[in-house]
């Protein structure tokens, strides 16, 4: 009996011991649960509490911008929803943005060209199960949209590579299929004086979203991912042409880019090539899946920028402000300035969710210095821009979920506009 008393008294605070600490472990659980949950929840010293906010586009510019609150005051919720400074809206002026006609579908992935005052728009996703298989012209003059053409039925559909000479567009290689199929090696010109198509030899190897601009009488095609959609490429290849016609009957190698990868801009100014930002690596269609299926893969977003000069040598030259990806018809050329309209960053630390840009980014090739000249309606990637008569223009991509969410969300068809003038 008294062995028994014993035991009992022993026992209870065993028992009140389990108990405080599975009580401690569900509180704890449910702590981490809802900091994993908010992508803007500082969990790092790393974190820029006291630098970056994120502000609405449509604010009125003072010194202290408030954001919108869900429920409509104008507090300042930026202790809420601060970002680490890679991910962080960059301050920056507000740009008068004018909404125009919307193109005639909604649009992720697709490419343009600006040929005097008409912006030709091709392809892309309507959704990861639809590609279009068209494009749509855009009148600057007349702000509207004037016509819709079919591509070839072998041409990619998304992750293509583009240039012109003014009058002929050349479109190289890309996926063709919705999610994540596989990329072709096709290669195609449209005379925009016509509207005929004609093809060119293919590409020595298929390639997902190569940097491709016409310099020196030739067609350049660099980097972009390999056939599998994610490991970066380096080759580069050219193809003399003229007038629409290949002059040759292969593609020539020519010194492989110094960073491989898909999404980046690729300019040519004053006979210089220029390539701007990008990312290594991409989603992959799932092993096994009968549709293709895009499965999530890691990725690096950088803001690298390189040259090419005329003694075919790269040379790196300063990296953007924050790394920018998705941005292969995003710039525009102003005054011997380089500007570049929204993309994708680096992914959040804790969601691993893409993280879109919002801002309007300069390079002056003058003093080769980078600024951030303005803010965008919304942030987006995979936006297509032109400049017409002192406008600055872009439309399609896929936007933000709001002013406090830069996650991707909607794709969108929306065309805007913004008056720029750059000093020299």
């Amino acid at each position: 009996m008294v062995r028994s008393v014993a035991k009992h008294s022993f026992s209870k605070p065993i028992i009140l011991l389990l108990a405080f600490v599975a009580l401690l472990g569900i509180s704890l659980t449910r702590d981490f649960r809802s900091a994993s949950s908010s992508a803007y929840v500082s969990l790092a010293t790393t974190w820029a509490r006291d630098k970056y906010r994120i502000v609405s586009a449509n604010v009125s510019s003072n010194d202290s911008p408030k954001i919108q609150d869900v429920g409509g005051s104008n507090r300042d919720r930026y202790p809420e929803r601060a970002l680490a400074m890679t991910y962080a809206d960059l301050p920056a002026p507000e740009l008068e943005w004018e909404q125009m006609p919307s193109a005639p579908v909604p649009r992720l992935d697709g490419y343009s060209v600006q040929i005097k005052d008409c912006l030709f728009v091709f392809a892309g996703y309507a959704n990861l199960d639809h590609v279009h298989s068209h494009v749509d012209v855009y009148n600057f003059s007349t702000n509207t949209w004037t016509e819709s053409f079919a591509i070839p039925k072998d041409m990619a559909n998304s992750h293509l590579g583009v240039a012109t000479d003014g009058r002929y567009i050349y479109i190289v290689t890309g996926q063709y299929g919705p999610q994540c199929r596989g990329p072709t090696a096709n290669v195609f010109v449209l005379d925009t004086e016509t509207r005929k198509w004609e093809s060119l030899p293919p590409l020595p190897a298929p390639r997902y979203a190569p940097a491709t601009q016409l310099w020196k009488g030739r067609l350049h095609v660099m980097g972009g991912s390999k056939e599998n959609r994610h490991t970066p490429g380096i080759d580069h290849w050219s193809l003399a042409v003229a007038n629409g016609k290949a002059l040759e009957k292969q593609w020539h190698k020519e010194v492989p880019i110094p960073r491989g990868g898909p999404h980046r801009a690729c300019v040519v100014v004053d006979d210089r090539l220029y390539v701007i930002g990008g990312q290594e690596g991409d989603f992959m269609a799932k092993p096994g899946s009968p549709i293709f299926k895009c499965s999530r893969r890691f990725e690096v977003v950088y803001g690298d920028v390189y040259m090419l000069d005329e003694s075919m040598k790269w040379k790196g030259l300063p990296s953007m402000p924050k790394p920018d990806s998705h941005i292969e018809c995003s710039w525009v050329i102003v005054n011997n300035s380089i500007v570049v309209v929204g993309g994708t960053t680096e992914k959040h630390p804790v969601t691993k969710r893409m993280i879109l840009v919002g801002e309007v980014f300069q390079f002056n090739l003058n003093t080769l210095t980078w600024s951030v000249i303005g803010k965008m309606p919304y942030r987006a990637k995979t936006t297509l821009a032109g400049f017409w008569d002192g406008w600055l223009y872009f439309t399609s991509g896929q936007r933000d979920r709001g002013p406090d969410n830069p996650q991707p969300r909607k794709v969108v068809g929306d065309t805007w506009r913004t008056k720029l003038k750059l000093l020299h």
